[in-house]
């Protein structure tokens, strides 16, 4: 289930690494619960509307963003705690929320990002390892995390699931960002998704890859 959000303008300016900022007020809204320490099967888009002003953001006309959780339950306790505090950070506040309907996604097989796309695993020698599109194995780990969602929401897996990114795709970066002091290499590229429909649904609530719940891998 997804909800679009819009803002308020900022009274100040907005910094380029933001995101922490909007984990903190997203967890805010989710509430002191299980989900903050389970596999994050929710997803958020960065912030939509800013343009760049003396090495920061400015958001004149407010700002746009999407929240997806494969919980409804958790969705609408969501909109009921932004309804009761629609403070944000530097000044922005909710001021609209909107319910999207359900989409068909049977013919849809290509999905943009609406925040780069992370991907890491721990190896055996204890250090983590970042991966990006133009890795060999990324196709087979965002298909094994994917998965791995699946398992934990209790769905049967899809045998028919195949994930990749669309490298073909002129516009393809890879982006350095960093949280909480550490950089991580992440993704801004399509996926293609081949499944069912309903897995298709899934992925496209609970984000693409590792970090869906620190603001990665959100699709649409």
């Amino acid at each position: 289930m997804r909800i679009h959000i819009s803002t308020t303008k900022n009274t100040s300016l907005v910094p380029f690494d933001y995101q922490q900022k909007l984990v903190g007020t997203i967890h805010k809204w989710i509430g002191h619960n299980s989900i903050h320490d389970s596999i994050s099967l929710y997803s958020f888009s960065w912030l939509k509307g800013g343009e760049k002003v003396s090495n920061a953001l400015n958001f004149p006309k407010g700002a746009t963003m999407f929240i997806s959780f494969y919980d409804e339950d958790i969705t609408r306790k969501v909109i009921k705690n932004i309804l009761d505090d629609s403070q944000m950070f530097c000044g922005m506040s909710v001021t609209n929320i909107t319910i999207d309907d359900t989409p068909s996604l049977e013919r849809q097989e290509l999905f943009f990002c609406a925040s780069p796309i992370f991907i890491k695993r721990k190896m055996e020698d204890g250090n983590i390892k970042q991966f990006t599109y133009d890795d060999e194995q990324t196709s087979t780990l965002l298909k094994e995390t994917l998965t791995a969602k699946m398992r934990e929401a209790g769905l049967e897996e899809d045998e028919t699931l195949d994930i990749r990114f669309d490298t073909s795709y002129n516009k393809k970066r890879l982006k350095l960002i960093r949280y909480r002091g550490i950089g991580n290499k992440a993704s801004l590229c399509p996926v293609i998704i081949k499944a069912k429909p309903e897995t298709k649904l899934f992925a496209w609530n609970v984000g693409i890859g590792n970090c869906t719940g620190i603001g990665f891998g959100a699709i649409y």
